[in-house]
């Protein structure tokens, strides 16, 4: 057999561990899903009971969303929404399930430390 007539593979590969569930901050669940609202919910519970609130939101496309439990202990659910509606929503489509990474960063400035001396150490207590 020629050269020209031998067949040449080539194969590339690429691996890395994956976390269970696939995400970790929200899953926006649109309307008619292929996994269902239902059957998503029920494998996250199964996966990490008790570390998504589920939240159903009135849109033409998006059915529910899930949110991981810290991000509501420092951001309204609300709000959460709003941010979504503006920024993430009007780019779903029906039957898809996105995942959204969203961090949220607290931080604070000029904060006032009474009983303080100005290099930081604790006043002494003239009591």
């Amino acid at each position: 057999m020629p050269d020209s007539d031998r067949v040449h593979y080539s194969v590339s590969l690429m691996f890395e561990n994956v976390a269970l569930p696939p995400f970790q901050d929200i899953l926006v669940l649109t309307k008619k899903s292929p996994h269902g609202k239902l059957g998503v919910i029920s494998s996250l519970n199964y996966l990490q009971p008790e570390q998504f609130e589920v939240l159903e939101v009135e849109h033409e496309i998006v059915e529910a969303l899930l949110i991981n439990r810290r991000i509501l202990k420092r951001l309204s659910a609300p709000k959460i929404i709003e941010i979504l509606n503006e920024k993430v929503f009007p780019f779903v489509e029906k039957g898809e399930v996105v995942k959204v990474d969203f961090k949220v960063r607290i931080s604070y400035e000029n904060l006032y430390l009474k009983d303080v001396t100005p290099d930081g150490h604790p006043q002494p207590n003239h009591s």
